[in-house]
C-alpha cells in the first residue's frame, strides 16, 4: 500500500516556491519527535508520526502498577528542567500542559549530608548573579571556608569559558577542575551533586565543553536560571495524552506500534517502508523525513551517503540511568525532595500525590518516593534484592522516620540507554540537523544542540529539525519556529 502523509486539508497563504500541499514524516515519537512534528504541521505540512511504541513520549513514560498500597501510576525515572531550559517550557505551553509541570517560585535544594545528618540548601536570592548564591555559599556546611572560596575562583574562571570552543570538548571536567582547586569532597558536595543529576556521568568521565555549558546557563545566566520544575502529574499524561491531543488538533496523522523499516529517494521526495504489526505494511511518501530516534537506530536508517562519516553515530556512547521505587506505610519524608552526599543515595524525591496514591482509601497515611541514580554503570543491572538490600538501611539512616516503617513496595526501573555518554570528544561526533540528502533530517538529544542529553536538548533538536526542513522548502525565515534563547 502507498499512501502520502494524509492529515484534513488546511490553507494557507504560501510564499512563492513553497511547495502546495508539502507532507512531512516524522520518525520517533520522543519529545524531539513531537516538536518536530508540531512545527512542521502548524506550518501548513501534512505531517504523520511514527512511533514504534504504543504511547508517545520516548524515554519519558509512565505506567501503571499494583501494590498492597493500591494502584500506582509510576513514571520510568524522575525528570525535572529548569527555569533556564526555555524550549522544553515553550513545549510545555504549547501543548496546554505548563501548568502540570510548574517551577520552583526560587531555586531551593535540600542537601542531606548523610554522615552528620547535617542539612544544608543550595539556593537563591533576587540579587544578581553571581551574588544570587553568595549567601548560600557561605552558608553551605558541606564545605570548608578553604573550599567555598576555591568553589568561588573556580566559578569565576567558568564564566569566561565559551562552551562551544572545540578545545573544552577534548578536555574533561574532572582534570579542570583539579586545576582550579577543587577538592575531592567540594567534587562530592557540589559539583557532582549537579553535575551527575544533569550531565549522567562524574566530573572525570564529562567534556568540559558540556560541563560548561550546564553550569554557565544553570548557574550564571540569570538568577533564576536553575529554579527547579518537575511534573505534579504522571508523566505520560503530559508527554504522551497532552501530546497526542496537540498532535491531533494541528492535524498530524500519529502511527503507533508502528516500525519504519527502510528510507529511499523516489521521484525527488522520500519513500518511507513502515511496519504495522498485525495490520501489515505500509509505504509512506514525503518531501520531507525527520529521523528522530537514538542514534544507533539512526544509523541503521540513513541511506548511504546522507551523512559524512555516518558510523561515528556508533562512537557514541550511552549511559544509564537506575530508579528505585519505595512505598512506605507513613510518610517519612516533609520535602518534595532532596540530594544527599556522604550516601550512594543521590536525589529522592517524594511522588505520591503524583502517582495516585493519595485518592486510594485507605492509604492516606502512606508515602512513595522515587531514588533517582545516574551515572548508574555499576548498579544498572544488578538484582532487586540487592538493590532493596543496599538502599532501604540507607534511606532509613537518611530518613530516620522511616526506621521501623512497612514497605508495601519496592521495585526499580531501570533505562539502560537512558542518555548519551557526554564523554570528552563527544561534540565532534554529534551531527547538525541538516543532512546530505534533500530532505532529510536528525532530530533527538543527541544531536548537535550544544546542550547534554536533557529534555530540553530533544525539544531544541525537534525546532532545528523543523527549521532547517522549512527552510529547504522555501518558507521565508520570519515564518519558521523561533528557537529558543
Amino acid at each position: 500500500m502507498t499512501s502520502g502523509a494524509t492529515r484534513p486539508e488546511r490553507h494557507h497563504d504560501r510564499a512563492a516556491g513553497r511547495p502546495d500541499g508539502a507532507a512531512a514524516v516524522v520518525i520517533g515519537g520522543g519529545l524531539a519527535g513531537t516538536t518536530a512534528a508540531l512545527a512542521l504541521a502548524d506550518a501548513g505540512l501534512r505531517v504523520t508520526l511514527v512511533e514504534g511504541r504504543p504511547r508517545l513520549g520516548g524515554l519519558v513514560f509512565s505506567f501503571r502498577r499494583d501494590s498492597t498500597a493500591g494502584e500506582l501510576t509510576v513514571d520510568n525515572g524522575q525528570h525535572v528542567y529548569l527555569r533556564c531550559c526555555t524550549a522544553y517550557s515553550k513545549l510545555l505551553e504549547r501543548i496546554d500542559a505548563a501548568h502540570l509541570v510548574p517551577l520552583q517560585e526560587r531555586m531551593d535544594v535540600p542537601v542531606l549530608d548523610a554522615d552528620r545528618l547535617r542539612l544544608g540548601r543550595l539556593r537563591r536570592t533576587a540579587l544578581p548573579v553571581p551574588l544570587h548564591l553568595a549567601r548560600s555559599l557561605a552558608l553551605y556546611p558541606h564545605l570548608s571556608p578553604a573550599e567555598r572560596a576555591a568553589v568561588v575562583r573556580a566559578t569565576l574562571a567558568l564564566k569566561g569559558l565559551d562552551p562551544a570552543d572545540p578545545a573544552l570538548d577534548e578536555m574533561d571536567f574532572g582534570s579542570w577542575l583539579r586545576r582550579y582547586g577543587q577538592s575531592p569532597r567540594a567534587v562530592e558536595a557540589l559539583w557532582d551533586l549537579v553535575g551527575i543529576a544533569t550531565l549522567n556521568a562524574r566530573a572525570q568521565d564529562v567534556s568540559m565543553g558540556l560541563a560548561a555549558k550546564v553550569f554557565k546557563t544553570g548557574l550564571l545566566s540569570a538568577p533564576g536560571a536553575a529554579d527547579i520544575g518537575w511534573s505534579r502529574v504522571p508523566l505520560g499524561d503530559v508527554h504522551d495524552t497532552l501530546a497526542r491531543t496537540a498532535l491531533e488538533k494541528a492535524g498530524v496523522r500519529i502511527a503507533l506500534r508502528t516500525r519504519a523499516g527502510a528510507l529511499a529517494r523516489k521521484d525527488g521526495g522520500w519513500q518511507v517502508s513502515v511496519d504495522n504489526g498485525p495490520h501489515g505494511s505500509e509505504q509512506l511518501t514525503a518531501d520531507t523525513v525527520v529521523l528522530a530516534v537514538p542514534q544507533r537506530e539512526t544509523h541503521a536508517l540513513l541511506p548511504d551517503g546522507a551523512l559524512d562519516g555516518k558510523d561515528r553515530l556508533l562512537d557514541i556512547g550511552t549511559a544509564p540511568i537506575l530508579n528505585l521505587h519505595v512505598v512506605y506505610d507513613r510518610k517519612v519524608l516533609r520535602r518534595p525532595f532532596f540530594a544527599a552526599v556522604g550516601s550512594p543515595v543521590q536525589w529522592v524525591f517524594d511522588r505520591t500525590d503524583a502517582s495516585g496514591l493519595t485518592r486510594v482509601a485507605g492509604n492516606e497515611r502512606c508515602q512513595y518516593l522515587a531514588v533517582s541514580q545516574s551515572a548508574a554503570q555499576e548498579e544498572i543491572d544488578q538484582p532487586v534484592a540487592k538493590l532493596r538490600a543496599r538502599y532501604l538501611p540507607e534511606l532509613e539512616r537518611l530518613l530516620p522516620a522511616a526506621r521501623g516503617a512497612r514497605i508495601h513496595d519496592f521495585f526499580v526501573t531501570r533505562e539502560r540507554t537512558a542518555t548519551f555518554a557526554p564523554a570528552p570528544g563527544v561534540g565532534r561526533l554529534r551531527p547538525a540537523a541538516r543532512t546530505q540528502a534533500p530532505g532529510l533530517f536528525l532530530a533527538g538529544a543527541w544531536t548537535a544542540t550544544g546542550w547534554p542529553a536533557t529534555m530540553e536538548s530533544a525539544v531544541r533538536s525537534g525546532t532545528a529539525a523543523a527549521r532547517e526542513a522549512l527552510t529547504e522548502l522555501g518558507f521565508p525565515q520570519g515564518q519558521l519556529p523561533q528557537e529558543a534563547a
